[in-house]
C-alpha cells in the first residue's frame, strides 16, 4: 500500500489495551483537533459495529505486541493500514513511542510515512482454520509418563514433493516478521520483515545434524503429517489445536497481508533488534560511518524533479482502489451496480490525487476531468489554486482542511512553488474498459507551467506500469528509456486509434498499414506510442485531461505530434471544443497526413 493513500484518512479505529487511558485520551484530542472520526475498541472485540468500507480508515494499536498483533489479526483482512503506539515493555511490532503519537499521526495523514507489507501464514488443520503473522508451531505433546516418549516425528511435503521425516521436539513454521522468535532461538535465519513474504521451515532440537531450514516461496503448500498426537499453535497460542495421528495440516502463505505504517518517529527494525535482543555488530542509536549513504540523504531536488517524484507516488495511491474495485467489476453480485462502482472508482483516485498535490504544493492549481462535472470540455472546471481544491462531498472537516493547503506544509528545504504551475489530472482514463473489467485503463497527471506540459505520468494499475517524463529530460518506463520506432513503411506499421465515429481513420489505413487497434485509452496510445509498441495514433476527439501527461511523455521518446493539418497541436488548460491529434514516430508523419485529408477532422 502506498503511504499517499492515508492522506485521504477520514476515522480512526483505535484498539485499545487495558492501560492505555492516557494514550487514548491523547489521540481523542488529535481526533477532534482535526476533524477525523475515532471509535475505540477494546482488545480482541470486533470491530465490524464501527467500521465502513466507505471510508478511508487508519488503525491505531495503544498497547504492545500483544495488542498490535490482535490489530493485525482484525485490520489485515480489511486491507486496513495501521500504526502501533508502544505502551509494553519488549515490542519489536508498536514501534512509536507514546511522546512521538501525535507527531506520527500527522505524518501518516500528510502521507508521508511508509507502508510496509507483512506477509501472514494461512494454516487449515482439523479443528483450525486461520491465519497469523508470527509463526506455527508443531511440537510433541508432554507424555503422561516420565518415562514416555518426547519426540515428535512429522512427515513433511512441499507443494508436490516430499522433503522427508523431522524427528525431534517440533517444528516451526515462520513467516519474516517471526524470524526473531522461536525461529532465532532455534538457529533459523533472521529475515528482515518489511516487503519479504518468504516462509522458512525450522526443525526444532533435531536428531539429525544434516538437518537445516528450508526456505519457501509464499505461494508454496507445506503438508504436514504427525506420527502422534501433536500440538500446533499459531502465534504464541493464540490459536491451538491438539493434532491426532496422520491428520493433514496446510500451511501456505495468506492472501491478505498486513499493511503496517512506519513514520520517522518509530525506530527501525535493526534499532528493535539491537535494544531488545543484543544485535551485537552495531549501538542502538549508532550512525553510519562518514560517507555511507544514510536515509533521506539525496541530492537536491528541482522542482520538477520532486513533482514528477510525488506525481508517481500520488498515480501509484489512486491506482490501489482501482485494482480493489476493477476485481468487482463482473462479480454477478456487483453487475446491476457497475455504473457505482465505476463513479466509486472515479472519486476515490481524484481524490486521493486531489489531496496528495495539495498537500505538497499548496500555492499550484489543480484541474481534473472527475471534478468538471459534466463530460463535455464546456464542463471544465475551473483553474484554481490547490488550496481551493474541490473538496469532496460528506469529507470531515480535518480532510477540508488539508484538500484546502491549510495543514502539511511544505518541508522547509523544499523548492518554492511557482503559482504559474497548474496540475492536470484525468484520475481514471478508460472507464468503458474498467466498467467491462478489461484492464486497459489508466491514472494520467500532468504538470502544466504557463500553458506548456513539462511533465508527464500515466501509471497503468493492472500491469503495475509506470510512464514518466520531464520536458528535456527523455522519457522512461519504471526506469527504462522510452524512444519511438524507426519504421518508416506504412505497410510495416502499427497504428492505434482513439474514437472514430464514422470509420474514416480506419477506413483509410486499414488496408495501408500492417494493423490498425483501438484501446479505448488515450493517455495509453500516446505512452505505447512512445515505447515503439506502436508506430503511430489517431485521436480524433481530445480534451486536455486526456493527453496532457502522455504529450510529455511521446514528445521526450521523440515523437512528433500535431492536429489533423500537420500544425502544432493546440494544447490549453481551458478550450472550448474538442482537438485530434496524430502522433507518429515522424518519419511516418507526412505519409499519414496525406492519407488523413478529408477525413472527420481535417
Amino acid at each position: 500500500m502506498q503511504g499517499r493513500r492515508l492522506a485521504t484518512t477520514d476515522e480512526v479505529i483505535a484498539i485499545v489495551s487495558p492501560d492505555a487511558g492516557g494514550a487514548l485520551g491523547r489521540l481523542e484530542t488529535w481526533c477532534t483537533d482535526r476533524g477525523i472520526g475515532l471509535s475505540t475498541v477494546d482488545v480482541g472485540d470486533d470491530i465490524a459495529a464501527v467500521y465502513d468500507e466507505n471510508r478511508a480508515t487508519l488503525g491505531v494499536t495503544l498497547g504492545g505486541d500483544g495488542t498490535f498483533l490482535e490489530g493485525i489479526k482484525t485490520f489485515a483482512p480489511r486491507n486496513v493500514p495501521m500504526l502501533g503506539i508502544d505502551l509494553g515493555t519488549l515490542s519489536f511490532l508498536a514501534r512509536v513511542d507514546p511522546d512521538d503519537m501525535e507527531a506520527a499521526l500527522d505524518e501518516a495523514i500528510q502521507g508521508r510515512s511508509r507502508v510496509d507489507s507483512r506477509q501472514q501464514l494461512a494454516i487449515e488443520a482439523p479443528g483450525i482454520d486461520t491465519t497469523g503473522i508470527n509463526d506455527v508451531m508443531l511440537e510433541h505433546v508432554p507424555p503422561e509418563s516420565p518415562i514416555g516418549r518426547k519426540v515428535t516425528t512429522l512427515d513433511v511435503a512441499v507443494d508436490d514433493e516430499y522433503v522427508g521425516e523431522f524427528e525431534g521436539t517440533g517444528l516451526a513454521v515462520s513467516t519474516p516478521t517471526g524470524s526473531t522468535g522461536v525461529s532465532l532461538s532455534a538457529n533459523g535465519p533472521l529475515h528482515y520483515p518489511a516487503n519479504n513474504y518468504a516462509l522458512q521451515l525450522i526443525p526444532l532440537q533435531t536428531h539429525a545434524l544434516g538437518v537445516r531450514p528450508i526456505v519457501c516461496a509464499p505461494t508454496a503448500e507445506i503438508h504436514v503429517q504427525p506420527a502422534g498426537e501433536t500440538s500446533l499453535t499459531v502465534d504464541g497460542g493464540r490459536e491451538h489445536t491438539v493434532l491426532e495421528p496422520t491428520d493433514d495440516v496446510l500451511i501456505t502463505g495468506a492472501e491478505t497481508r498486513a499493511h503496517i505504517v512506519r513514520t520517522s518517529y518509530g525506530y527501525g527494525f535493526f534499532t528493535a533488534i539491537t535494544k531488545k535482543l543484543g544485535w551485537s555488530i552495531r549501538e542502538p542509536e549508532a550512525d553510519p560511518p562518514a560517507g555511507f549513504s544514510r536515509l533521506g540523504e539525496t541530492r537536491p531536488e528541482s522542482i520538477l524533479e520532486r513533482a514528477r517524484r510525488i506525481a508517481i507516488e500520488a498515480a501509484h495511491s489512486a491506482a490501489e482502489p482501482l485494482r480493489e474495485l476493477h476485481g468487482r467489476v463482473e462479480d454477478i453480485t456487483y453487475k446491476s451496480d457497475k455504473s457505482d462502482i465505476v463513479t466509486e472508482a472515479d472519486h476515490q483516485a481524484n481524490r486521493i490525487i486531489s489531496t496528495v498535490i495539495a498537500n505538497e504544493f499548496p500555492d499550484h492549481a489543480i484541474v481534473s476531468e472527475e471534478s468538471r462535472g459534466g463530460s463535455g470540455a464546456d464542463e471544465w472546471a475551473a483553474v484554481r489554486p490547490a488550496g481551493d481544491a474541490n473538496v469532496p462531498d460528506g469529507a470531515t472537516p480535518d480532510t477540508e482542511r488539508r484538500l484546502k493547503g491549510t495543514e502539511a506544509p511544505v518541508p522547509d528545504d523544499a523548492t518554492p512553488s511557482e503559482p504559474s504551475y497548474t496540475w492536470v489530472v484525468d484520475p481514471f482514463d478508460g472507464t468503458g474498459n474498467f466498467a467491462h473489467g478489461n484492464p486497459n485503463y489508466a491514472v494520467s497527471i500532468a504538470l502544466v507551467s504557463d500553458e506548456e506540459p513539462v511533465l508527464g505520468v500515466v501509471h497503468v494499475p493492472e500491469t503495475d506500469e509506470t510512464f514518466s517524463a520531464i520536458a528535456g529530460e527523455g522519457a522512461y518506463a519504471d526506469g527504462t528509456p522510452l524512444g519511438t520506432t524507426d519504421r518508416s513503411k506504412l505497410d510495416e506499421s502499427m497504428l492505434l486509434s482513439g474514437y472514430d465515429p464514422d470509420g474514416s481513420f480506419l477506413t483509410r489505413f486499414y488496408q495501408e498499414a500492417r494493423g490498425v487497434r483501438r484501446l479505448g485509452c488515450a493517455a495509453l496510445h500516446l505512452c505505447y506510442l512512445a515505447s515503439g509498441s506502436a508506430d503511430a495514433i489517431w485521436e480524433y476527439d481530445t480534451y486536455p485531461w486526456d493527453v496532457a501527461a502522455g504529450i510529455v511523455i511521446a514528445h521526450e521518446a521523440g515523437a512528433t505530434i500535431t492536429d489533423a493539418d500537420g500544425s502544432e497541436y493546440p494544447f490549453a488548460v481551458e478550450r472550448d471544443g474538442r482537438a485530434p491529434l496524430l502522433g507518429s514516430n515522424g518519419l511516418l508523419h507526412d505519409r499519414l497526413l496525406d492519407h488523413l485529408d478529408g477525413a472527420p477532422g481535417d
